[in-house]
């Protein structure tokens, strides 16, 4: 089976002599072998990991991403950012820990945004509440 793994930059993984992927989703964990069905879900911020044919294994830790199962014989992921590691507990404690803050630095940057843009709004309709009644005034 084939595995691909890619972020917006690079391909950061790409095997094709995968017989197993463990990974998770909302739901839950979940193994998939070769034949799977054809699948399609969001990663939350997790680690991917596999086996070869040959019993060595590989681990990424992703965040947020998409995961596709195609022909039961491909499995492409999609990730915001993926990084290579070769043992999932050492992946799980350090990186998982950096990108989830880097996932809360960017719910925190989009809320401020969101809020500066009401800002922004809530301006302009007063200013343009207030144009209304200079004119008023003007043509009374």
């Amino acid at each position: 089976m084939r595995l691909l793994i890619s972020d917006p930059t690079a391909v950061v993984a790409d095997f094709g002599d995968v017989v197993s992927v463990r990974a998770e989703d909302e739901s839950g964990c979940f193994g998939i072998l070769e034949r799977h069905a054809d699948l399609l879900t969001t990663l939350p911020v997790s680690v991917v990991t596999w086996r070869h044919a040959d019993g060595r294994t590989g681990s990424c830790a992703v965040r947020r991403g998409v995961l596709s199962v195609r022909g039961g014989r491909e499995v492409a992921i999609a990730a915001r950012q993926a990084l290579l590691g070769d043992d999932p507990q050492q992946l799980e404690a350090a990186v998982l820990a950096r990108l989830r803050d880097e996932e809360e630095t960017e719910r925190k940057e989009r809320v401020a945004a969101a809020r500066l843009h009401t800002q922004a709004i809530r301006r302009i309709m007063q200013v343009l509440r207030g144009g209304a009644r200079e004119l008023a005034e003007f043509t009374s």
